[in-house]
């Protein structure tokens, strides 16, 4: 499997080249004048009793889930496994789509479509990276004061789409 793409690299190759040629412009620049919006995968890991890990970043005041923004070219669920390789020093083959949630822009950051993954049942893992302090495992109600809303929502939603096998679409948080 790739780093920048989850499925068969092969089969992706093929796929790329059974697009075609590049798309060109008919009218020039009406790409670079369409808004850019980021993407970000993140993985619902919990312990042997049910307990979500939650990442401790030294660059924000909040909590966060295995995760982050994804790089040119490489998909969301490519993104998060990098990720949690990087954060935790882990290979976990990741589960299925939990929650797609688009966010709106926040201070300095665009608006966002955020995909969460099931990362499975990780009791031990510990924090290898240097953009983090720490890793623990808190229920959602432990950490409801210590995550963004937005984050409570998204993860309560994917509790429940892993109790349920569905994914669902959410905005900020709030399934529509």
């Amino acid at each position: 499997m790739s780093a920048q793409h989850a499925g068969d690299p092969a089969s992706f190759a093929a796929d790329v080249l059974d697009e075609g040629p590049p798309e060109l412009e008919y009218e020039p620049g009406v790409a670079s004048r369409r808004p850019t919006k980021t993407s970000a995968g993140g993985a619902l890991i919990r312990d042997s009793t049910g307990r979500v890990l939650f990442v401790v970043p030294t660059y924000k005041a909040v909590l966060d889930i295995p995760g982050g923004m994804t790089e040119d070219d490489e998909s969301p669920k490519a993104a998060t496994v990098r990720e949690i390789r990087e954060e935790l020093g882990l290979d976990i083959a990741l589960g299925q789509l939990l929650v797609v949630d688009w966010t709106p822009r926040n201070g300095v950051w665009r608006d966002c479509h955020q995909f969460v993954f099931d990362g499975g049942v990780v009791s031990d893992a510990t924090a290898c990276d240097p953009e983090l302090e720490a890793v623990v495992y808190l229920t959602l109600d432990e950490a409801r004061s210590r995550i963004y809303p937005s984050l409570h929502r998204r993860l309560t939603l994917a509790v429940k789409a892993l109790e349920s096998g569905s994914t669902f679409y959410a905005e900020f948080g709030r399934e529509v």
